[in-house]
């Protein structure tokens, strides 16, 4: 792992387009994030500017509308796409979020931001496949657009009933809010230390937790081939986390993490490698290869107090975002 850890530095760096970077400004004032029409257009920006850069596989053209954990899970993914397919993506299907409505907290200063709640037309709108696409909009200033951080698919029954005060606006999670069982500035490092040693033990049992680190020992138990695992906390500028109170005192909170997973070939064996892992790859493969992700997540945080104390996964979603060869 001493080998894992030193190499992590010289891959890929995360790469935030300079309309990311986050500036506190000094408004004291608690005010709404945006207003219901400049959510709107702000969805539609986005959605244009997606398909437009699914459509010829070039991150260049949404770049100004992506940011955080989706920011880099995008422009590497579109990135690697574009290399392996230089004439564009052939099966380019356009993006549709329809049926959308619009969480809008009140809070003083900069960054403000919104969560936009979405049908798409990547579903089937009855049964067990209906979801919706909950999309985090963020924006560091008032000369800067607003850009989606973070994305999760959600089931309709998944979603909170968020509190809200008269007017219909919801109330922000601060990130050292100590009425919650685990504070959202914590979650990331607290997440990253749980993959590695299976301690805190506050995440509940699922998917994205205890059945992740099973997959995981399978991996490193294969011959032929070496694997280990390093977590990251992944929790400061476009990748602080953000959260909204939910109307049970608990909150739903949208956090980061990065993730290296090493692979080593016994003499003899070669590694199988993926055209997008090369297409983002530096280095060359002698019998190493180090891969870089990025993951985003979205969980249920209950109050301290709570009759169910765990943290819950609601969804995750991670990507690749570089790769080193050795």
């Amino acid at each position: 792992m001493r080998r894992l850890a030193g190499l992590t530095a010289a891959v890929t760096v995360l790469t935030v387009t300079a309309s990311g970077c986050v500036t506190v400004h000094g408004e004291l004032e608690v005010v709404p994030s945006a207003t219901k029409a400049e959510a709107t257009q702000a969805l539609k920006d986005f959605t244009d500017a997606y398909n437009k850069a699914d459509r010829a596989f070039d991150p260049a053209l949404d770049a100004g509308r992506v940011t955080g954990a989706l920011g880099a899970i995008n422009q590497a993914g579109l990135k690697a796409k574009g290399i392996n397919n230089p004439n564009g993506n052939p099966q380019h299907v356009p993006l549709e979020l329809a049926d959308a409505s619009f969480t809008i907290p009140r809070k003083a200063g900069w960054p403000r931001w919104f969560v936009a709640d979405t049908d798409s037309n990547r579903d089937t709108d009855q049964g067990p496949q209906d979801n919706r696409w909950m999309l985090v909009f963020v924006r560091g200033g008032a000369d800067q657009l607003w850009e989606v951080a973070y994305l999760s698919i959600l089931t309709p029954d998944e979603i909170p009933a968020f509190r809200t005060d008269k007017d219909g606006f919801a109330e922000p999670v601060a990130p050292a809010d100590a009425s919650l069982a685990m504070t959202p500035q914590e979650l990331s490092k607290q997440y990253a230390a749980y993959l590695q040693s299976g301690k805190p033990a506050d995440f509940v049992a699922g998917q994205h937790t205890t059945q992740w680190r099973d997959e995981r020992s399978e991996n490193a138990r294969r011959p032929g081939v070496s694997t280990q695992y390093v977590d990251q906390a992944l929790d400061t500028g476009t990748f602080a986390p953000l959260g909204l109170r939910t109307k049970d005192g608990g909150a739903l909170v949208f956090f980061a993490t990065r993730h290296y997973e090493q692979q080593t070939a016994a003499r003899g064996v070669r590694l199988q490698i993926s055209p997008d892992v090369k297409a983002l790859m530096s280095g060359t493969i002698t019998d190493t290869v180090i891969k870089e992700r990025v993951s985003s997540q979205a969980v249920s945080v209950p109050a301290i107090g709570s009759a169910a104390p765990r943290v819950a996964f609601l969804n995750r979603i991670q990507g690749l975002v570089g790769a080193k060869g050795s």
